[in-house]
């Protein structure tokens, strides 16, 4: 028996894909009756089957389409200190023996049993993204657990993005442990140092899972021109110069994050080799055609360009005109990377729409295209296996 809230789902609805471990529940598969509507946003629950069999233990959120969140089995009724801190030092765990160095992504939300939550670590920092209004309820406890099994000693809170205002959640970044750091913090990756801004900058500061794609564009770029068109602090720019890149070309919209990019360059004793772009990609990219400007490795990571369904066709010509333009940018035998992050855009759709711009940049120069490497988000960055859309990244890579 339990005091807690029953949210039921219609009879038509088949259990079994949440007892086989999908975590979200949306309103049109629930009975919403009076009682249901009335339960506090962020609130928890007993999610039932329509013969009132129970299958979990949920978080609510009526004002969201995801009403219910799968956080436990039925037979957890309350989320206590120790339910936080033994699923933290269970991720904790897998990134301590991923990384020798405290930063990473240490929640990835859904597949890490944190449903919504984000949190990255920087040294010492960690930032929340708490995403969910179950989570928001909650922050005390989580951030006290995540200060005890890590050690950090700043916590902060970002909240800006889209996913709070699904769920109907403020956009109020805030200090919930110790200090905000009073300059961007240096962050050691793949032999450069980034500049990641934790209070002003995109996000918490810095795209940790482009590290195994920054990774593997380093190996094409010895020697070579690299152009980092979206660079935002030097992503793909920097790891090319540490790998040994004749030069580097960061074109990016935002002047903060380029200035981030030329002192990474410099803590990392490449600035000499360095130079940035501020304006438009679209404007850059055909600006640099006009010049007749050639690189060996040319790098496109955009942002989310079809975040929702409604976005998608919108997206896919984006990532095709992104992927025509850069194609005339790369010299004969030279490299090509395009990278999604959109949610709605899965990797058949974007490696349709990247090969066929490419075929649109190549026609007539008698060019072909190989595409040599498939690139995902790096392991700080698990998937839920019943959850496609955490599979969120996508890195093709073509010689051309």
């Amino acid at each position: 028996m339990t005091d807690l809230p029953i949210l039921r789902l219609k009879p038509k609805m088949d259990p079994r894909r949440i007892r086989f471990g999908y975590p979200w529940v949306y309103d049109n598969e629930l009975v919403m009756d009076r009682r249901s509507k009335a339960i506090a946003p962020g609130s928890l629950a007993l999610l039932e089957d329509a013969g009132r069999e129970p299958l979990g233990l949920v978080a609510v959120n009526t004002a969201s389409r995801i009403v219910g969140r799968v956080l436990d089995s039925a037979d957890v009724t309350e989320l206590t200190p120790e339910w936080f801190t033994a699923r933290i030092a269970r991720a904790l765990s897998l990134r301590e023996t991923l990384y020798d160095q405290p930063f990473y992504r240490l929640v990835h939300a859904e597949a890490d049993g944190f449903p919504g939550v984000i949190i990255d670590r920087f040294g010492d920092t960690a930032v929340i993204q708490p995403n969910a209004a179950w989570a928001e309820v909650h922050l005390e406890t989580l951030t006290d657990a995540l200060v005890q099994v890590t050690g950090v000693t700043n916590v902060l809170k970002s909240a800006g993005g889209r996913a709070r205002g699904l769920e109907g959640l403020d956009d109020q970044d805030k200090v919930l442990r110790g200090s905000a750091p009073e300059a961007a913090v240096p962050v050691p990756m793949n032999g450069a140092t980034y500049m990641a801004d934790l209070t002003g900058g995109q996000k918490t500061g810095l795209f940790y899972d482009q590290r195994p794609n920054h990774a593997f564009a380093s190996g094409l770029a010895r020697g070579a021109k690299v152009l980092d068109v979206f660079s935002h602090v030097g992503g793909f720019g920097l790891a090319a110069l540490a790998a040994g890149a004749e030069s580097a070309l960061c074109v990016d919209g935002s002047q903060p994050a380029l200035d981030l990019a030329i002192q990474g360059a410099a803590q990392s004793g490449l600035g000499d080799r360095l130079t940035t772009r501020k304006g438009d990609a679209f404007d850059t990219l055909a600006a640099l055609a006009e010049e007749g400007a050639q690189f060996d490795v040319v790098i496109c990571d955009p942002p989310a360009f079809a975040p929702s369904k409604p976005a998608l066709e919108k997206g896919l010509r984006a990532y095709e005109r992104v992927a025509r333009m850069a194609t005339e940018l790369v010299k004969p035998g030279g490299y090509l990377g395009l990278c999604s992050c959109s949610h709605a855009a899965d990797l058949e759709k974007f490696r349709q729409v990247s090969i066929r711009g490419i075929g649109k940049g190549l026609y007539q120069t008698g060019r072909s295209a190989k595409l040599i490497h498939t690139g995902f988000a790096g392991a700080d960055h698990p998937i839920h296996p019943q959850l496609a859309e955490s599979g969120y990244l996508k890195a093709l890579f073509f010689q051309l």
